[in-house]
């Protein structure tokens, strides 16, 4: 059976939708009319996502959120350990769901696992929602008769994922805003205040100082130009997305990023405890390490990054250690590799890269943390030292206003 979204008048005339499983469109209008439902659209719930790519299939494809994906791991693991079929626990996961795309989409993997097929292969027609890393724990966790306690470990790791995602976002969100708004009253500042204050000495034969001047010309910028500054910003924003679209371009950048002193640790700390989590979470549901290390590779962001961690997969698969391909990288934090060397002579490799993924994560906490308080006072300096200027511009002239005045 495949799910269906439908769009139905009811029996007031109100517009109503929702999704129902059958075995053909006519069908479904079968169910509706016997619910005293007037169709007015069915469709399939989720379309393929194998459309020719570009905007059809970012149109068409099942769109869940961080949050949505780890409450229905939560849910569908704790069904699984209660002991039902895993049809009955993707159908009353999908009746739990108040989102019709989640609903669709449960009722869609439901219909495959209906028809014989793992729920690996099932989650593997979706792979926008569900990444390469989540698919091949799902498989792993099946084949060794755990699948329940696996999809524990992705809620965990879900739900982990999304807290320090949103720790990360909170603290950057104010100094972002203190920035926005001390530009918007510098601007405001130059385009309407300014020019009325200076008014008063237009008619004024006396040269105006070197700051009085300066002010007036940046004013006059401002507002004569103000429009076309907005445009090329947006402009230079859209031509950098395009531009870093294509691989070797955003290969060459994220080099540039690694060059940056201070930036280059932020970056690498974040990729690499990304890593050693994802790591450790396949490593732990079983996965092999040499499919563990390249599905844990995709998750690093900078390709420079990625890369490293495809040689030091061919490394290990060449009989290397782990903890030695790493260090010949150089790209991983030393900590990292001492305590993955740890972890491969006491046996306990999976604990190891939780642990080092902990600690980095940690002081990325604090590196930012730190960074964002001192930024705060930064802009108040700033905002502090554009006002004095503006004012010092107008009291200049006004000091000397006896001599200036015939």
């Amino acid at each position: 059976m495949t799910a269906y979204r439908y769009q139905a008048l009811n029996a007031e005339g109100r517009l109503v939708r929702g999704v129902l499983e059958g075995d053909s469109e006519r069908g479904v209008r079968a169910q509706l009319r016997q619910q005293k439902l007037r169709p007015v659209e069915v469709a399939t719930a989720n379309r393929s996502v194998s459309l020719s790519g570009g905007w059809r299939t970012r149109l068409f494809r099942p769109r869940v959120g961080a949050g949505d994906l780890a409450l229905l791991t939560r849910q569908l693991a704790t069904l699984v350990e209660s002991g039902l079929p895993l049809a009955d626990c993707l159908q009353a996961a999908a009746e739990q769901s108040r989102k019709a795309s989640t609903k669709g989409l449960l009722l869609q993997v439901r219909s495959r696992v209906s028809e014989g097929h793992t729920l690996a292969y099932a989650l593997g027609e979706f792979p926008q929602v569900f990444n390469d890393m989540y698919r091949a724990m799902v498989s792993a966790g099946e084949h060794a008769g755990f699948l329940g306690p696996v999809l524990e470990q992705l809620a965990d790791y879900s739900e982990q994922r999304r807290y320090t995602a949103q720790k990360l976002k909170m603290a950057m969100i104010y100094p972002f805003i203190l920035l926005g708004v001390a530009l918007a009253v510098v601007i405001a500042l130059m385009v309407f205040v300014v020019p009325e204050l200076i008014g008063i000495f237009a008619h004024s034969s006396r040269e105006l100082p070197l700051l009085t001047r300066g002010l007036i010309a940046t004013s006059d910028f401002f507002r004569e130009s103000i429009i076309w500054l907005l445009i090329g910003a947006a402009a230079l924003v859209i031509g950098v997305r395009r531009a870093l679209q294509a691989p070797a371009r955003r290969r060459r950048w994220h080099g540039v990023l690694l060059r940056v002193p201070g930036l280059s640790r932020l970056l690498i700390s974040m990729d690499t405890a990304r890593f050693a989590s994802t790591l450790s979470i396949l490593m732990a549901s079983g996965v092999p390490l040499l499919d563990a290390l390249r599905i844990a590779g995709q998750v690093l962001v900078n390709l420079i990054l990625r890369e490293e961690s495809q040689r030091v997969a061919e490394r290990v698969q060449e009989g290397a250690s782990l903890s030695r391909a790493l260090g010949e990288s150089g790209m991983f934090p030393p900590m990292m590799v001492h305590m993955v060397a740890s972890g491969e002579s006491s046996g306990a490799l999976e604990s190891m890269l939780s642990r080092s993924a902990n600690n980095q994560e940690r002081e990325l906490e604090m590196t930012l943390g730190t960074a964002m308080g001192l930024f705060e006072p930064l802009m108040v300096v700033f905002m502090g030292g554009m006002v004095l200027v503006i004012v010092l511009a107008i009291l200049l002239p006004i000091f000397d206003l006896n001599t200036m005045v015939r």
